[in-house]
């Protein structure tokens, strides 16, 4: 069994959408092939759920994780909501966070839960350095560097952030 857990930017330009599905779903047609396949995911917009519904296409188990308890209700955009519903419906299992209030330390937390089940983690990231405000997808990377975890950064030809 192979668990891929996923970070990545939220921002993708719509043309960046299927430039990533696509490289997504060629990075995961070379790790199901070998061996059972297992996403963990906090399947926000952009990255997180096109990783989290490629899984699932690969026939995949899906894992996710859900940063606070106000999660859903406070962060998840109107235009998201509905995929997000389904892709929580659809996992085998969902890990919500005691966390009141989604912040730095619920996000930190978060990474923390993805980088422990990980045993790679996939990096739809452009490179850039982390923000400072913690959380994010370069923190995950650098996280998962520093824990000896192998990244493998999706970014290709053409995807752009909004």
């Amino acid at each position: 069994m192979t668990t891929l857990a996923v970070t990545g930017h939220m921002d993708l330009t719509d043309d960046s959408v299927p430039l990533v599905r696509t490289a997504l779903d060629d990075l995961l047609e070379r790790r199901a092939v070998a061996d059972e396949l297992v996403g963990v995911s906090c399947i926000a917009k952009g990255a997180d759920s096109l990783f989290a519904e490629a899984v699932l296409a690969f026939g995949g188990r899906l894992v996710v994780v859900i940063p606070s308890r106000d999660y859903r209700r406070i962060n998840v955009e109107a235009g998201h909501a509905r995929l997000f519903d389904r892709l929580v419906e659809a996992a085998d299992e969902v890990l919500a966070l005691s966390y009141e209030t989604a912040g730095r330390q619920a996000y930190d937390a978060a990474n923390a839960v993805l980088l422990a089940r990980a045993d790679r983690l996939v990096a739809v990231w452009n490179g850039e350095p982390p923000s400072g405000r913690g959380g994010g997808t370069a923190d995950a990377v650098l996280g998962a560097r520093e824990a000896g975890i192998p990244v493998d950064v999706v970014w290709p030809d053409g995807a752009s952030r909004g």
